[in-house]
């Protein structure tokens, strides 16, 4: 039997799924298209693991392979979506598009003017649904308990992987406990008897982007380090085996991706089919003069730092200000490294690796 509410949900303290709590379980399929793949509904999955800590902002993740390909805060769902595209057009092709907001008529225009699998939104603003549908084998979703996604922030849930041998390993799901800027620490430590601290505190500008940074590094493939500035993804990093490597990746991404976007903004062609050779000269100047966009960024990595060498190939390109769990026997090398670049930093005391 149930025996009351608590009792009847709980098993071995597992909470279960409640009626009008499903997010992608209970997703209403509004145009199929192509019949969704799990790659689809996994896609949607980790956009609501990033969105659910942006409840009071409006916010656009666009998933690849379970990956952002470009996230974006924005003043309206237009805003959100249009810079989240931009922050890595050419990734963005064929991916998931999840705005945690009713989707309008304005946003829908925009998203179906390019390429995408799917789109989901807790609703659908008359006439919105009617541009979408327009592109025939797009995946349309509407998942309502979205509107309500902050009430998932602080929930774990039962992660498991198949082996092989079809052993199953079993793991509570990571929760950041970082969600206010209160939930920061110092970025300070202790070695051979000398103590070590950050000097400079963050900007209100650097603040915003320190949490904003570190919730969406939370839904990104370890080992990985991105680069975040005014609310938008710069360069994303994801899945390496070494954390200087991948922190180049990102930086290098963040130059191309830049290029790539301000040429298809003045010439209509992105960089891979332009044969403007002048105006590419131009843009790859404008674009090393500001370090790929890097330059005032933010830097979150997803464990800490061993060495140096990782944390100084963002502070190079002028990163402002760094977001790492801390905790390496040598923070003290990514703590100097900071005070010789003139750079705020702050740990958060809990790594998010997410594989």
């Amino acid at each position: 039997g149930r025996g009351g509410h608590e009792r009847g949900h709980v098993i071995g303290g597992a909470v279960l799924l409640e009626p009008g709590e499903g997010l992608v379980s209970a997703a209403e399929l509004i145009q199929f298209g192509k019949h969704p793949g799990k790659t689809n509904l996994t896609d949607v999955d980790s956009a609501l693991g990033i969105l659910r800590y942006f409840g009071g902002k409006t916010a656009c993740a666009i998933i690849k392979h379970n990956n952002p390909s470009g996230l974006a805060l924005g003043a309206s769902p237009v805003e959100a979506y249009r810079r989240a595209y931009l922050a890595d057009r050419v990734a963005a092709f064929g991916g998931a598009v999840v705005l945690n907001r009713a989707l309008d008529r304005e946003a829908a225009a925009e998203i179906a003017s390019s390429y995408c699998e799917v789109v989901a939104a807790p609703d659908y603003e008359e006439g919105a649904i009617e541009l979408l549908a327009g592109r025939k084998n797009l995946r349309i979703m509407r998942i309502p308990a979205m509107a309500r996604l902050e009430r998932w922030a602080l929930k774990p849930v039962l992660d498991f992987r198949a082996l092989l041998d079809g052993a199953l390993v079993v793991q509570t799901s990571f929760v950041s406990r970082v969600l206010a800027r209160d939930d920061f620490l110092p970025a300070e430590c202790s070695h051979q008897g000398k103590e070590y601290r950050v000097t400079r505190e963050p900007t209100d500008a650097e603040w915003e982007d320190m949490l904003f940074g570190w919730l969406v590094e939370t839904g990104v493939t370890s080992n990985s380090v991105i680069y975040v500035k005014g609310g938008v993804t710069v360069g994303i990093g994801t899945g390496e085996q070494d954390r200087v490597g991948v922190a180049e990746i990102a930086r290098d991404k963040a130059y191309r991706k830049l290029e790539d976007r301000l040429l298809w903004e003045r010439t209509g062609s992105g960089w891979n089919e332009s044969a403007d050779e002048t105006a590419k000269a131009a843009v790859r100047e404008e674009v090393a003069a500001s370090r790929g966009g890097l330059s005032g960024s933010v830097m979150v990595s997803d464990a800490f730092f061993p060495f140096r060498d990782g944390i100084e190939v963002g502070l190079r390109e002028g990163v402002t200000a760094v977001v790492q769990p801390g905790g390496s026997l040598r923070d003290f090398e990514s703590i100097e490294a900071c005070n010789e670049y003139g750079a705020a930093m702050k740990f958060t005391g809990q790594r998010c690796f997410r594989h």
